[in-house]
């Protein structure tokens, strides 16, 4: 069972995130980067940023909601520019940016409003894009079984943008194509036209 934790702000996060020794520690951090904590603006931010963090990081669980496919609909439904964001494991920086989610049904078909979910569960906790990519179609293939997975993410990434080679604007794009859409030509070029 999920256990409840209130922080001094209030805000309840669920799950095993000890938030109360990572404010601890954020608050250490930021001492130790030079920031004064006696600052009345400042007082909070640690609690904050654990919050924050928090929040970013605990997927949200969620009902898979599918149908019978009555009419035996059989060609590409694609959701295009779900925003996401994420947070880089490597840097602890987001990266955001949109998800085009397709598949093509073969017995189920899933509410449309549920691919948008399966990238939100996903995309919460510390991550790659690759990875994240990946799992929103192993996720699709494993439910619903479809004749055909696909997913595109888009991303900027801050810990690219923000520090480092600091490439404002650069993009990285992942796919991970299954079943129909990664073996026929047709398929395949369809859904990578729709998704421009």
């Amino acid at each position: 069972m999920k256990t409840e934790k209130k922080t001094n702000l209030n805000k309840i996060v669920q799950g095993n995130i000890d938030v109360d020794s990572a404010t601890i520690a954020a608050g250490e951090m930021l001492k130790a980067l030079g920031v004064d904590l006696s600052d009345p603006s400042l007082k909070l931010t640690p609690a904050r940023m654990a919050n924050s963090y928090a929040e970013m990081i605990t997927p949200v669980e969620f009902e898979m909601t599918t149908f019978p496919n009555d009419n035996f609909y059989d060609e590409l439904v694609l959701v295009k520019d779900i925003p996401f964001h994420s947070i880089c494991e490597h840097h602890l920086l987001p990266f955001i940016g949109s998800a085009h989610v397709g598949y093509i049904p073969d017995d189920k078909i899933v509410g449309i409003s549920k691919l948008a979910r399966i990238v939100e569960k996903f995309s919460r906790g510390l991550q790659v894009q690759e990875r994240l990519t990946a799992q929103i179609a192993d996720f699709i293939q494993s439910e619903l079984n479809p004749k055909g997975v696909g997913v595109v993410l888009v991303a900027e990434h801050t810990c690219m943008s923000l520090r480092g080679v600091k490439s404002i604007g650069a993009v990285t794009v992942t796919s991970s194509l299954k079943g129909l859409i990664r073996e026929s030509d047709r398929s395949r070029a369809e859904f990578f036209s729709l998704t421009k």
